[in-house]
C-alpha cells in the first residue's frame, strides 16, 4: 500500500468532495478517484458511501480512517524525533581517541567535565595509529583527539601551535606487567641479561608509546635486555598477550590496575622503569564549529 493513497484518503475523508480532496492532492479528479478505487481494492472493503451528499464513510472507512490518523501521528512524531537526534548530533563534538584512552579514560573525564551529552567519539579513530589522529584533524573527519603526547615522537614537530591548540588534561603512567607465578612473583622481570632477555611484547614503532619506553629505557641504569616477541598497535591487544603469560611489556597503568588487583598482572619492575606521557586534547587553532570552540573554552576555563 502506497503512503499517498493513505494521504488521499485522510483528504476525502475531510472534504467529503472527490473534485476538492483530489485538488489538495494535486491530481485530476480521475486520477484521484481512480487511486481510492485502488486503495478500497487493495483493503477488500468499500470505505466511502458514494450514495450520501456530502459523502460519508462507510463502518470499515471509518475503521481505515482511525488507522491513517494514527499512522499519521506516528510518523509525525518519529520525523521529529529524528529532526532533534540530527540536530542533536550537528552540535555534538566529534572526538577521535586512541583505544585504549577510549577503554579506561574518555568515559571518566566527559563525566568529570559533565560533556557527556556533547561529545561523541568517532569508533573509527580506535584504528588509528599515531599521525592517523593529526590527518583525521586535517581533514575535518573528527573536531578533535585524544591521544598520548611526549616529547620522544618522532613526529611532535608537526604539533606547531600555529595550526594546533592542545590542553594537557592529565598525565598518564605507563608501567612493566607481566604474569604472575602461583607465588605471587613476576614471571618476567626486568633488566634480564645479555644472556637471557626479557621478552616483552612491544608497540607498533608509528604508534605513541613505543618511542616513550625507548627512549626512557636508553635514559635508565641498568641496561634492560629485551626480546621483542611481537609489535601492536594498541594496548588492549598487549594486555591480552600478557595475560595469556607471553612475556612482559608496558600499559597504561590504569589498564592494569584492576588485573593486578585480583593478581592476574603484577609489576615486572619497580618504578625506575615506569614511563610518563602526558593525556592532550587537541584541536585546529582554527575549528570549522563555532560550537567547538564554545566547548574547548569551556574545557580551557575547567583545566586552567
Amino acid at each position: 500500500m502506497e503512503v499517498r493513497w493513505l494521504e488521499d484518503f485522510m483528504a476525502l475523508a475531510r472534504t467529503q468532495h472527490f473534485s476538492r480532496a483530489a485538488e489538495m492532492q494535486h491530481v485530476s479528479q480521475p486520477t484521484f478517484s481512480r487511486r481510492i478505487k485502488l486503495l478500497e481494492e487493495a483493503m477488500g472493503s468499500t470505505l466511502i458511501n458514494r450514495q450520501t451528499l456530502p459523502l460519508s464513510l462507510t463502518p470499515a472507512g471509518q475503521v481505515f480512517l482511525e488507522m491513517c490518523e494514527r499512522i499519521t501521528r506516528d510518523v509525525r512524531d518519529t520525523r521529529e524525533r529524528i529532526t532533534s537526534l540530527e540536530a542533536d548530533a550537528a552540535t555534538r563534538i566529534s572526538v577521535g581517541s586512541t583505544q585504549g584512552l577510549f577503554s579506561h579514560f574518555f568515559s571518566g573525564w566527559v563525566e568529570r567535565t559533565g560533556m557527556r551529552d556533547r561529545i561523541e567519539i568517532n569508533l573509527k579513530s580506535t584504528n588509528w595509529v599515531g599521525e592517523d589522529f593529526l590527518d583525521a584533524l586535517d581533514n575535518g573527519d573528527v573536531d578533535m583527539v585524544l591521544c598520548y603526547w611526549h616529547e620522544d615522537l618522532p613526529w611532535r614537530s608537526r604539533l606547531n601551535a600555529d595550526r594546533y591548540e592542545w590542553l594537557t588534561l592529565a598525565q598518564e603512567r605507563v608501567t612493566p606487567f607481566t604474569i604472575s607465578q602461583d607465588n605471587g612473583e613476576p614471571r618476567f622481570s626486568l633488566p634480564g641479561t645479555q644472556e637471557q632477555p626479557v621478552p616483552v611484547i612491544a608497540y607498533h614503532a608509528r604508534g605513541f608509546l613505543k618511542s616513550a619506553i625507548l627512549a626512557h629505557l636508553a635514559r635508565t641504569q641498568p641496561q634492560a635486555h629485551l626480546l621483542p616477541l611481537n609489535e601492536n598497535s594498541h594496548s588492549a591487544s598487549v594486555k591480552a598477550l600478557l595475560k595469556q603469560g607471553f612475556g612482559m611489556g608496558w600499559l597504561p597503568y590504569r589498564m592494569g590496575e584492576k588485573s593486578e588487583h585480583f593478581g592476574q598482572l603484577v609489576r615486572a619492575g619497580d618504578e625506575r622503569w615506569d614511563v610518563f606521557v602526558d593525556i592532550r586534547l587537541i584541536r585546529l587553532r582554527q575549528p570549522r564549529s563555532e560550537d567547538t570552540l564554545t566547548l574547548w573554552n569551556e574545557l580551557v576555563n575547567q583545566y586552567v
